[in-house]
């Protein structure tokens, strides 16, 4: 008797040639849902409206087309534009868009009108003349009107959660390494990009983001980027603030932050707590506190260090102050070791500090507050460069990386309108690959039938049913296309 082969020693299946027939396709999931939620919240319609001189764009597709491709593209696993080319070839796909997604060559000539060589020229003369070696250059008015797509993005998704009545904006720079000859020499030493990108924390929708070369320091000129997030916050929102770690401590956007009566942005107050940059006269004004001043709220689960707070009486040398804005107010953190361990300079303390206008007078809830941010801001870089694709820079042109980087965070907000109704409430706080696996990346076959096409899914139906509530949460008129 022929012994018995081992079950994991074989394949129980032989891959037969030929294709299947009919109109199927392993994205069915991700372009289904993705593209009913990008129009159910008329981002087309919004794409129309703010990128004008792309409305005859070669092969035909609108700006909405456009738009709607490369963000569905980032969400259901492209890595890079290339990638644009096994969809574009998926006929399945084609029938669920009403239209053949673009090739890769027809998206890099899309994303390089957001360049103009003259923005480039003109910020590196200003440079010169301020005998500066960095620069940003102005956003062309193609780039200015794809932000706005990216606001109106923003705002739609919180129409999909609670009735949010809060705009915390939490901003930050992130490194995008790239070996392109244009890419620069960051301060951490290896060559790429800086962007800045601004979030929305209550409703987790990026609402602004400013693309930058890699050697442009994270505290040029913060202020640009939190004026524009917080005008394309909604004018129903109540209560303002904002959090930045100590790229943002500058001068410009605190005393921005500071006016109420501020020229750009909304009026009334801002509530903000920002890292301070640790002068010898801070770091001294915190040496100077007695034991007795400072109060602990935590320890390190590491090895037991201890997390201080105290009020510090210190008042910086500010360049210019007008008599209406707020008083700042500066808390410090001790950070001490315990007995016998020290940190790397032989120290056994450590101080930092944050400028804030906060009138709670607890410093180390303030201080955990602004500490939150890190599960927010960082949280949004993470997913833009390593579950969508902002770290594949499709171009040597700093306006189609710029337009890259933009589109990738409206598919940051498309996921965040998909969390937010989502029913399964485990997927509600999901990361983008676990999203992935459980509702795009799903087989479906395409069907027509006369006038009448309809999608039959290779899933269970429990996993339907869901489906069917999901999609009520984002109506949209069904009819044949094409």
């Amino acid at each position: 008797m022929r012994p018995k082969t081992p079950l994991q020693s074989k394949m129980p299946f032989a891959i037969d040639p030929r294709p299947m027939d009919g109109f199927v396709t392993a994205q069915a999931g991700g372009v289904a849902f993705a593209s009913r939620a990008f129009r159910s919240l008329n981002l087309p319609g919004v794409c129309e409206a703010n990128l004008p001189n792309l409305r005859k764009i070669e092969k035909g597709y609108t700006p909405g087309q456009m738009v709607e491709s490369l963000s569905l593209a980032c969400l259901v696993g492209c890595e890079r534009v290339s990638d644009l080319d096994g969809l574009s070839a998926d006929e399945a796909v084609a029938k669920m868009l009403g239209y053949k997604m673009p090739s890769s060559r027809t998206a890099r000539d899309f994303l390089d009108a957001f360049h103009d060589p003259e923005q480039i020229v003109q910020a590196q003369k200003r440079a010169v003349e301020r005998k500066q070696k960095a620069y940003i250059p102005k956003a062309t008015p193609l780039q200015e009107g794809l932000l706005r797509v990216l606001g109106a993005s923003a705002r739609a998704v919180a129409t999909k959660g609670s009735n949010v009545e809060m705009g915390t904006i939490d901003m930050d720079a992130t490194i995008i390494e790239s070996r392109k000859q244009c890419a620069n020499v960051t301060y951490e030493g290896t060559r790429g990009f800086q962007p800045m990108v601004a979030l929305w924390m209550e409703a987790d929708a990026i609402v602004a983001v400013e693309f930058r070369d890699g050697n442009v320091p994270a505290r040029m000129n913060p202020k640009a980027c939190a004026v524009l997030a917080f005008q394309q916050l909604p004018k129903t929102i109540k209560r303002l603030a904002f959090r930045g770690d100590s790229a943002n401590y500058d001068w410009d956007l605190l005393r921005w932050l500071r006016d109420e009566q501020r020229n750009e942005g909304p009026q009334g107050r801002i509530e903000f707590a920002i890292s301070a940059m640790m002068s010898p006269e801070l770091t001294s004004a915190c040496a100077k506190l007695s034991d007795a001043q400072w109060t602990t709220f935590g320890t390190t689960e590491e090895d037991g260090t201890i997390r201080q707070a105290a009020e510090i009486a210190f008042t910086p040398t500010e360049p210019s102050e007008k008599s209406c804005t707020q008083a700042l107010r500066f808390i410090g953190l001790r950070l001490l070791k315990p007995k016998g361990l020290t940190f790397a300079d032989g120290s056994d303390r450590r101080f930092l500090a944050l400028v804030t206008n906060s009138t709670n007078p607890e410093a180390a809830k303030v201080i955990q507050w602004h500490r939150q941010k890190a599960g927010t801001i960082e949280h949004a870089h993470d997913e833009l460069k390593n579950a969508l694709a902002a770290a594949a820079l499709p171009s040597k042109r700093f306006g189609a990386n710029a337009a890259w980087l933009t589109i990738n965070a409206i598919a940051y907000n498309l996921a965040s309108s998909i969390r937010a109704v989502v029913p399964d409430p485990e997927l509600r706080t999901a990361r983008l690959k676990a999203l992935r696996f459980h509702l795009f990346q799903v087989a479906a076959r395409v069907i027509r039938d006369r006038r009448k096409i309809t999608i039959r899914f290779a899933a269970s139906p429990s996993w339907m049913a869901s489906m069917q509530a999901f999609c009520k949460q984002f109506p949209c008129r069904t009819q044949a296309t094409g």
